[in-house]
C-alpha cells in the first residue's frame, strides 16, 4: 500500500471529513543513469557553494529568493511550515460545479482521498451527494509547498482530487490560431464528421500501449543479451502539400469502415 503524502480534513459546511491523500498516478518511463561511456562509471554531481567553494550537504541547503536588484532572502523550513494559510491542514470547499464546466487544461495531478478515522461516514455522504447531484467540489488546498485550486469528484466508491493550475499559469494560445481567412466548406466538414463517426466508440484506455517504452525495453534487453537489434524501416516525414480535403477524407472514411468490418469479423 502506498504512503499518504498529506493528512488533513475537508470542510463541508459544518461537517469535517478527516482524510489522507495518496498519489493516484505513477510514471512508467525507463529510468536511466548518466554514465561515462568509456568505463560505465556513474556521473556524480556535487553541491558546491559559489562563494566559499565548499561542498554543502543536502540537509544544510536552504531556499533563497533573489529579487530583481540582486538582494537575497533566505527561507528556512520553518518559514514554509508556519505560513498563515487556512488551507495548510484543511481542504476548503468554495463552490460546486458541473465537471464539464472545467477546462481540462487546468488539471495538473490526480490524488486518491481516503477517509481517516471517524471520517468514513461523512466521506460516504459527500461522495454520494456529489454523485447524485452530478457535481464536483471546487476546493483550495495546500500541497507540496504551494496552495492550489482543486476539484473533488466522485468516481465509483472513491473521492478523487485533481489539483489545478491558477488562471495566470495558463499561457495565451492565440498565437497558434490559424489565420482568419482560412475557411472550410460544408462538404469538407460533413466528410470530417463522417470520419469521426466511423472512429467513435467508448474510451477503453487498456486498448492502448506505450509503443515507445516497449521499443526502448527491447533495445535494453537486446543489449543485455549482447544481441543486435533488428532494424526497423521508418518512413521519412513528407512535406505538407495542398490536397483535396474531401477526397482525402472520403478515402479515410472508407479505410476506417474496412478496419471496423475486419475487426468485427475477427471478434
Amino acid at each position: 500500500m502506498p504512503r499518504s503524502i498529506w493528512k488533513g480534513a475537508i470542510s463541508f459546511g459544518l461537517i469535517t471529513i478527516p482524510i489522507k491523500v495518496y498519489g493516484a498516478t505513477e510514471t512508467k518511463d525507463l529510468s536511466f543513469r548518466q554514465v561515462h561511456p568509456a568505463d560505465g562509471g556513474r556521473i556524480k554531481y556535487k553541491r558546491v557553494c559559489e562563494v566559499c567553494g565548499q561542498e554543502i550537504p543536502y540537509t544544510e541547503i536552504a531556499k533563497g529568493y533573489e529579487t530583481g536588484d540582486g538582494r537575497m532572502v533566505i527561507l528556512e523550513a520553518e518559514d514554509f511550515e508556519n505560513l498563515p494559510l487556512p488551507t495548510a491542514k484543511a481542504v476548503e470547499v468554495v463552490q460546486f460545479v458541473d465537471t464539464e464546466e472545467i477546462d481540462p487544461t487546468y488539471f495538473e495531478r490526480t490524488y486518491f482521498l481516503e477517509a481517516d478515522g471517524p471520517g468514513a461516514k461523512p466521506y460516504v455522504l459527500l461522495r454520494r451527494a456529489l454523485a447524485d447531484a452530478g457535481k464536483a467540489a471546487v476546493v483550495k488546498v495546500a500541497l507540496r509547498s504551494r496552495e492550489s485550486l482543486a476539484l473533488i469528484r466522485a468516481k465509483d466508491d472513491l473521492l478523487l482530487m485533481h489539483t489545478m493550475l491558477w488562471p495566470d499559469e495558463l499561457r495565451d494560445g492565440s498565437f497558434a490560431e490559424p489565420p482568419e481567412e482560412v475557411k472550410v466548406s460544408d462538404a469538407e466538414v460533413e466528410m470530417a464528421r463522417m470520419f469521426i463517426d466511423q472512429l467513435s466508440g467508448e474510451f477503453d484506455p487498456t486498448q492502448f500501449t506505450d509503443a515507445y517504452r516497449e521499443a526502448l525495453e527491447q533495445v535494453v534487453q537486446a543489449k543485455l543479451a549482447g544481441a543486435p537489434m533488428a532494424e526497423t524501416e521508418t518512413e521519412a516525414p513528407q512535406q505538407a502539400e495542398v490536397v483535396d480535403l474531401v477526397a482525402a477524407l472520403r478515402a479515410s472514411v472508407e479505410a476506417a469502415k474496412k478496419r471496423r468490418e475486419e475487426a468485427a469479423k475477427a471478434g
